[in-house]
């Protein structure tokens, strides 16, 4: 037995942990998880920093043995070392291999040991610090190292560092050089060690310095933490502001001083004004100030107002922003200043497509645009603290934030899904002080942001007694925040009812239940590719229920990482998910970490669009059309509508036919009725009617003019025929041996006797059927990551080629009318023994009425993925315009945030490059389209008799289906046909959405037994090509 197992067996057989000599290695001790760090307190600069991100030199060894060791003195000679900046993450820069796992360790697991080869980064570094900092203390500060780093300045080991995500802190004081000469710093970080067990997110394994490197100087006598409560009172009209401020005393003398607090309000105004004296003997003293405010200004998502709190003391600042708010749970609500607040959230990961995990203002300011532009008002820091900027943002634009501790062992068991907690670290003693750690560190640098509305003690550890003892830590250390934790699922240990991607029936129990604490999903609707159906479903559940209360979609973004194919020869830039870089020597996760409802590149992905329509805090309840009567309802809980434009558009068919606008000064939760002045009209036709609601002026996120809500209201009728072709004469019929032939005028039509199918479909001899293809049964659709997930495409597998394996059992040519002639088909999908009805209407006008129908009731067939039809247009057919939902592709389940409407595109923008190709561009409720050549001169119109569902694409579905399993396959590997491939549907599958490895649409969204059908109208028509 080897000395590692030997030590996890003593250690199970006594139950007590073992020492920290017991371990060989520093990097595989979990009781040693950091050396010379500052205890955690208060973030915050001060005008004496200096920061020394930029150019380091750097040195990358693929296993600790190859790694140097003499690095660190200050005559070492560096020069042919690389280069590479600081922040980032030394993978993304050709150092090693990116990873990507979720769930499994790239090692065997027993922690703490590492049993494969452990990249080494070696950085150096060089920095002067400013004279005028004598007899300051000095701190060098890092923001964030992923990985096992030890730290040297000047040629002596400052310290050590395993925890990720919060500071590093370290007092350099008597180690730097203030006179001018260059300061030597030197650190060497190991990829894997002890900690990375604790750091098993679902997110790219990349490692490095990724945050800010800065020093820091302090007065021999300084603010070093507070902790602020800005707490509202007397029925939320004035404010309790309890502060507690930390002097630290570096001199190490007794000294008396004294510290002015202030505090100002937005326009500068100040309202408080103490000087407090202290005196401190020994390392720190704190002092206290009260103060009750009256009239304040309360800090929600949708005001966040801020305060500004100045501690000076010996002649530095510090400045803290302050937000009067509280939050609290009671009779199953959680309340922000009173109010019920639903959480419309999201997860989020520090990811940028091309640094990896370093984030700048810039990326931080995009992601709070695009959070505002898609009605989101919460974040859960997924799933460790973000950056201490990004909390300043938040308080600044009103996002609500769950702060979650950097603590993830996912690999180890995740409740309640293991059994074995033995070898456990949230069950085993000597693990217990490194989970404190990253609580307590998180805890104390992000207490004083009114934007962190709740803790979260981790994800996906398990609960062993830490949790247990660290929420009673929590609640009594905070009392104006709930605490969370998805690891508990109901114990004692969570104040929210925080499932992670809980069931349908999970959630209707919950609704149904009575219980008292409030039910925000930690996670729901899994974005991961063409994703996010059943959303609507979700938030019309959350709104009539007494205790459920919203929930963050996972995830944000797509975490893929930007690449051109070759630099020399091919520029085109794709985004990689995995698989390449060298990763394929890892655990092959497909494209899990493409889960975002935004893309890689911050780009809209389709669902991003529902997400945006759901979230609407403006809603339009109703409208009457006969009263002309609009219900307009505030479900802000601190705005009124007075900054809102709204307009209304009129269409009939698609086409408008009057617009106005109007303006509201609605109250919170509240509704008011507005009458809209539409022209008289017609019973029998259809319209519909749009509502839109815009901001009135620009902010910092949003423009003036942006669409925050809008729906759309339909007026059912019976849609015009479009203008009918001339009668070209009567009907032609020549039966062959294997065709029917129908001509009329110049539109010539060839139907298979054998197999149903239109074979050719010509005007002026110019057929729109690409060589050799047919218009032909079609019920299969290429997979989504959902469809995998929940195991379609082998369920279904049937249905992949159903149509080809079929026979007519009757053709019946009918005779000649007025309409023109019928010619009906009894088929049978052999593979199924289903029988399949089919008939063409070739009418005089040239046109052709296709009808398909299928009974497959009491049959208990594999559930079908479509019932549609599909054909292939030669090159050149690219311009599209249809009547249906749009622009944006839709499907059953996720099309709210589409309207009806005329819309104009091309094939080419009908594909919407999903990072792992799949399923794409469909469009429900099609009342028709048309795709035009413009070479030809040839319109092709599709009219149905209700509506259908459609799409035109450059792809055949075949491009984009994997088989009956997932590979490896990024839109680098998709090369569009010329030709188009158009496929329409009576029905369709819906994405799906709850989550992306079992749970399959919600019922109303799948295609069983039934009655299906399509019918609709194929037109040619010429254009002018002058």
């Amino acid at each position: 037995m080897n000395i590692k197992n030997l030590l996890l067996l003593s250690a199970v057989l006594f139950g007590s942990a073992f020492p920290v000599s017991a371990y060989e290695h520093e990097w595989e001790n979990p009781m040693v998880f950091e050396r010379g760090k500052e205890q955690a307190h208060a973030w915050f600069k001060t005008s004496h920093t200096k920061l020394l991100n930029g150019k380091w030199r750097f040195h990358y060894a693929d296993d600790i043995k190859d790694a140097p060791t003499d690095f660190y003195r200050p005559g070492f000679d560096d020069s042919k070392w690389a280069q590479i900046p600081v922040p980032s993450n030394w993978e993304l820069l050709g150092f090693g291999a990116p990873l990507y796992v979720n769930i499994t360790y790239p090692w065997s697991p027993n922690p703490p040991y590492i049993d494969i080869p452990d990249p080494v980064g070696t950085y150096r570094t060089s920095f002067t610090v400013p004279s005028q900092w004598k007899g300051r203390e000095v701190m060098l500060h890092f923001g964030s190292i992923t990985g096992y780093a030890r730290v040297w300045v000047n040629g002596t080991e400052v310290g050590m560092t395993k925890c990720s995500k919060t500071p590093a802190e370290f007092d350099v004081t008597k180690l730097v050089h203030l006179d001018g000469r260059a300061n030597q710093m030197a650190v060497q970080v190991y990829r894997w060690h002890d900690g990375s067990y604790m750091e098993d997110q679902d997110f790219w394994r990349i490692t490095g310095i990724e945050r800010d490197v800065y020093l820091q100087a302090y007065s021999p006598v300084s603010v070093w933490d507070y902790n602020i409560t800005a707490t509202p009172v007397d029925n939320y009209r004035n404010g309790q502001l309890e502060t507690d401020v930390t002097i630290r005393n570096f001199s190490g003398k007794s000294v008396s001083d004294k510290v002015l607090v202030q505090l100002r309000d937005a326009s500068g105004k100040l309202l408080l004004n103490e000087t407090k004296p202290f005196k401190v003997d020994g390392k720190e003293a704190t002092i206290h100030v009260s103060k009750k405010l009256n009239k304040v200004n309360l800090w929600s998502g949708e005001k966040p107002y801020l305060y500004q709190m100045s501690m000076i003391l010996g002649g530095d600042t510090v400045h803290q922003q302050v937000g009067f708010r509280e939050v609290k749970i009671e009779n199953a609500r959680l309340l922000v200043n009173g109010k019920m607040v639903y959480i419309k959230g999201v997860n989020r990961h520090e990811h940028n497509d091309s640094l990896g995990h370093v984030q700048s203002h810039e990326i931080m300011m995009d992601n709070l645009r695009r959070l505002r532009e898609l009605n989101i008002n919460a974040v859960r820091s997924s799933h460790y603290p973000n950056s201490p900027e990004w909390l300043d943002l938040c308080d600044k634009y009103g996002i609500y934030v769950v702060d979650e501790a950097n603590i993830e062992t996912h690999g180890m068991g995740s409740c309640v899904y293991f059994t074995d907690t033995v070898p456990h670290p949230a069950y085993r003693t000597e693990w217990a002080p490194a989970h404190r750690d990253r609580i307590h560190r998180m805890f104390y640098r992000d207490r004083n942001h009114p934007s962190i509305i709740g803790w979260s003690m981790g994800n996906e550890c398990g609960n062993g007694q830490v949790f247990h003892e660290q929420y009673r830590w929590l609640k009594a250390n905070d009392k104006t925040r709930f605490v969370q934790f998805e690891q508990a699922w109901e114990e004692e240990n969570t104040d929210i009812v925080c499932h992670m991607y809980p069931n349908w029936g999970r959630v209707l129990a919950y609704a149904k239940s009575g219980k008292q604490r409030p039910f925000i999903m930690c996670e729901y609707a899994h974005a991961q590719g063409n994703s996010n159906g059943n959303l609507q479903n979700y938030w019309d559940l959350i709104k009539k229920s007494p205790n459920l209360q919203g929930g963050f979609i996972w995830d944000f973004q797509d975490q893929g990482i930007r690449r051109t194919i070759n630099e020399n020869t091919d520029h085109r830039t794709y985004w990689m998910y995995n698989g390449e870089m060298g990763s394929y020597v890892w655990p092959v996760e497909m494209n899990s970490g493409c889960d975002g409802v935004l893309a890689s590149d911050m780009s809209y992905k389709p669902q991003a669009l529902e997400v945006k329509k759901v979230y609407q805090d403006i809603i339009f309840p109703g409208f009457d059309w006969k009263k002309g009567e609009l219900t307009v309802r505030n479900e802000y809980q601190f705005s009124t509508l007075a900054d809102y434009d709204f307009h209304w558009v009129l269409s009939k068919e698609g086409k408008e036919v009057a617009a106005g606008d109007f303006r509201l000064k609605t109250l919170p939760q509240q509704a008011s009725k507005v009458r809209i002045k539409m022209p008289s009209l017609k019973e029998s036709d259809e319209y519909t009617l749009q509502v839109y609601a815009y901001t009135r002026t620009a902010s910092d996120l949003l423009p003036a003019h942006y669409d925050v809500a809008k729906e759309q209201f339909l007026h059912e009728g019976k849609l015009e025929e479009n203008a009918n072709l001339q009668t070209q004469g009567d009907v032609k019929v020549e039966t062959q041996k294997n065709n029917i032939v129908l001509t009329v005028g110049n539109v010539k039509a060839e139907i298979n006797k054998q197999s149903g199918a239109l074979t050719n479909y010509a005007l002026d001899r110019v057929s729109v059927l690409h060589n050799r293809t047919t218009l032909e049964p079609y019920f299969w659709r290429a997979p989504n990551d959902n469809d995998y997930g929940n195991k379609m495409p082998q369920k279904s597998n049937v249905w992949r080629s159903a149509q080809t394996n079929r026979y007519v059992s009757k053709c019946q040519v009918g005779e000649p009318t007025e309409e023109g002639v019928l010619i009906t088909f009894d088929m049978v999908l052999s593979d199924l023994k289903q029988p399949y009805h089919l008939s063409y209407l070739f009418r005089k006008d040239g046109s052709i009425d296709v009808k398909a129908s299928m009974d497959t009731k009491g049959k208990k067939l594999p559930e079908l993925p479509r019932f549609g039809m599909r054909m292939t247009l030669p090159k050149g057919f690219e311009n599209v315009s249809y009547y249906g939902r749009g622009p944006w592709e839709n499907y059953s389940d996720r099309k709210t945030s589409q309207f009806l409407g005329i819309y104009h595109t091309t094939v080419t923008d009908m594909y919407y490059p999903y990072i792992f190709p799949q399923q794409t561009g469909n469009h429900c409720d099609v009342r028709w389209a048309e795709i035009t050549s413009p070479q030809s001169g040839i319109t092709l119109r599709f009219q149905a008799e209700n509506q259908m569902d459609f799409s035109a694409l450059h792809f055949a579905d075949e491009d984009l289906d994997m088989g009956l399993e997932k590979k490896m396959m990024h839109q680098k590997d998709m090369h569009p046909r010329q030709e188009t491939y158009v496929i329409l549907d009576g029905a369709q599958r819906g994405v799906g959405g709850d989550n992306s490895w079992g749970e399959p649409p919600h019922k109303e969204y799948r295609l069983f037994d039934g009655e299906y059908s399509l019918h609709y109208r194929l037109t040619l028509k010429s254009i002018d090509l002058k």
